[in-house]
């Protein structure tokens, strides 16, 4: 075990694997301890969490292959078919970390044109690794696809086919490439899930591209020096591939060569402030929800949850709970009874390992708690930008701890866990919400907010745990569960200080899981202050990398800084210090359209936009701007009155 990363077993460890050796008798007597019916059909928060051995399921319950995968594809090469292949497996290495499992390769000529494309997949098998590798072909064999991602509402998509030809494989995804052939571009506007993808036609060289609409799972296009068009999971290929140019790929667009470039398909009503007009809803907010984490767990792997102690997290822990007790009684599967594993990290006697030891004891996880240390954390920043390729500050300072705490759940055996990514975005939870002087402003942030999602937290999550093949979802993220929170009036997001409601952020959040006869969480968490991720893994996280930047970062490579970064150049000596190590591992290309054109900037406090700023005059000035949360007033722990 690494030094500093030590593991704290919650105190009802040694209970639990006690219980874990208990047989548990499928009698009144024994559904009694698991759970008690409340109304509307819930079950309340188990003290006791006992475990028998698995039993086998039928065939019919047999949940299809899922997978977070790595894709590369080359379209429209110059090179002999045999040298884009060796280049592309060569390339594909770079993103092999996000799929471990297997790798497979399509290559394609076009002899008339003299040109070849080749698609790759490297795969992380979450069941069936035996089968389902990919690129995964069309009925007649013309199109091929590369898939990461996974797609929850793939059976009822393979059911409005009109062509009912058995598919090759279980895998959810290989409904996109038989949907294609049906509705053509409309395909990714069907599909419900997170995904990033390219569809290649061998016989008319079109390609068609798509990633999900906020931009959980990312992708990247660019342009090859022999005008090849380039796409991967990752900026790692098409840097090293020499590409003039790098770009994001835009989440909730779809790419086509056959209709001339990128197109929105995810067009939802509440980008317009006009279309929020839902009223206060608790109870359809609280259901969707749990809709939502619950057909997250429609695969049979080994999963866990990130358990920060957060509001945000601890309702996905507390939901996964309940459901999987739910579904005991209802399905009578024994690995339903075993407790949920879920993981924090933080400094010695940070909040947020506390807040996650109380909630796990609540609601009956067993709980993982790492410690790392200040060094440890400055260790590992070459490696986190690395795999998060970014230089944004606020990323850098929440992907360490998680980028460290996804390597030891991998290690432990776990291939997916869920995470609360999302619900400060389209709930306004971030404190610098409280100065929103009205609703219509304070929506029109949450669209900016949830419109950057794939710059920041989404890419954040994704490639912090991808970079050890650990795969995250993010249930505030679902398309049903924006649409609720998105669509609900503004006004009751708006924080109102000593009102008898509204008098915290995410109050809205907060009341819809407010159930005292049959509480989801205790009320100490259920209220907790927002803390964001990097201030809650413990302050001094924040305080030693900006003092390590302050030691290592000189006077004179400040005043450098504009000719060595131009674009977005840093402020500050945390800033300095990151962009120099991104800019070691992505140089700048001799075209001016490189990596570092791919991380947006501008001023943040508290992890607003820049447009936000304006709500307090104070922000205005530079020495008041920073992406931590103590920057706001009204913090309990405010650096500034």
């Amino acid at each position: 075990m690494c030094p500093g990363l030590s593991p704290i077993v919650d105190r009802n460890s040694a209970r639990r694997k006690h219980d874990t050796m208990v047989k548990i008798q499928l009698t009144a007597v024994a559904l009694g301890l698991l759970a008690r019916a409340i109304p509307g059909g819930a079950f309340a928060p188990a003290r006791w969490v006992g475990a028998a051995r698995r039993t086998a399921t039928s065939s019919q319950q047999r949940v299809e292959p899922m997978s977070m995968c790595g894709i590369l594809a080359i379209v429209d090469s110059k090179s002999t078919p045999d040298d884009l292949r060796l280049q592309t497996l060569t390339l594909q290495r770079l993103v092999r970390h996000r799929g471990p499992d297997g790798s497979g390769i399509h290559v394609v000529e076009d002899t008339a044109r003299g040109r070849a494309s080749a698609i790759a997949h490297e795969r992380l098998a979450i069941v069936d690794p035996l089968s389902g590798n990919q690129p995964l072909f069309s009925h007649d064999m013309h199109r091929s696809i590369a898939v990461n991602g996974e797609i929850y509402n793939h059976k009822e998509l393979k059911a409005e086919l009109k062509d009912q030809t058995p598919f090759r494989t279980a895998s959810d995804c290989e409904v996109i490439i038989h949907g294609y052939d049906e509705w053509g571009v409309d395909v990714a506007s069907k599909l419900d899930g997170d995904f990033a993808f390219v569809i290649l036609d061998d016989e008319s060289g079109e390609v068609y591209a798509a990633r999900d609409p906020v931009g959980v799972n990312s992708m990247y296009m660019g342009q090859g020096p022999d005008g090849s068009l380039w796409f991967a999971s990752e900026i790692k290929p098409l840097q090293q591939g020499g590409c003039i140019s790098i770009a994001s790929f835009p989440p909730g667009h779809y790419y086509s060569s056959a209709t001339g470039g990128l197109t929105r398909y995810y067009n939802p009503s509440w980008r317009e402030v006009s279309a929020a007009k839902n009223p206060l809803d608790l109870v359809h907010v609280r259901d969707t929800f749990i809709k939502s984490v619950e057909k997250r767990l429609m695969a049979d792997v080994p999963y866990g949850v990130f358990l920060s102690g957060g509001l945000d997290s601890s309702l996905v822990a507390s939901v996964i709970a309940r459901v999987r007790r739910k579904r005991f009684l209802e399905q009578g599967s024994a690995d339903d009874l075993k407790p949920v594993k879920s993981f924090s990290i933080g400094l010695e006697g940070s909040p947020d390992l506390a807040a996650a030891a109380k909630v796990s004891e609540f609601i009956g996880t067993e709980h993982y708690g790492f410690t790392f240390t200040v060094q440890e954390g400055i260790d590992a920043v070459s490696d986190v930008i690395y795999h998060l390729e970014t230089y944004d500050i606020t990323t850098i300072r929440a992907g360490t701890p998680m980028f460290l705490l996804a390597r030891k759940v991998k290690a432990m055996g776990i291939k997916m866990v869920m995470s609360g990514e999302g619900a400060d975005e389209t709930l306004a939870g971030y404190l610098y919400f409280h100065k929103a002087p009205n609703g219509t402003e304070l929506h029109e942030e949450c669209v900016r907010k949830v419109g950057d999602l794939a710059f920041y937290d989404c890419l954040r999550a994704n490639k912090a745990t991808m970079a050890h093949g650990l795969e995250v979802r993010v249930p505030f993220l679902d398309k049903e569960m924006l649409d609720v929170t998105m669509l609900t009036d503004p006004d009751y997001k708006l924080r109102k200080a000593g009102a008898p409601t509204q008098f915290v952020e995410k109050w809205l959040l907060r009341a819809a899981f407010d159930e005292p006869e049959a509480p989801w969480l205790p009320d100490e968490v259920l209220w907790r202050q927002k803390e964001q991720f990097s201030d809650g893994v413990g302050y001094d996280w924040i305080d030693g990398l900006k003092a390590h930047a302050a030691k290592v970062i000189s006077e004179d490579d400040m005043a450098s800084a504009p000719i060595r970064f131009p674009h977005n150049t840093p402020t500050t000596k945390e800033g300095c210090y990151i962009r120099t190590i991104f800019h070691s591992h992505f140089p700048n290309n001799d075209y001016g359209n490189g990596a570092e054109k791919t991380v947006p900037g501008g001023p943040s406090v508290a992890c607003s936009t820049a447009k936000a700023i304006e709500w307090d005059e104070s922000w205005s000035d530079p020495n008041n701007q920073d992406q931590s949360g103590r920057f706001v007033s009204t913090h309990d722990s405010a650096t500034r009155g």
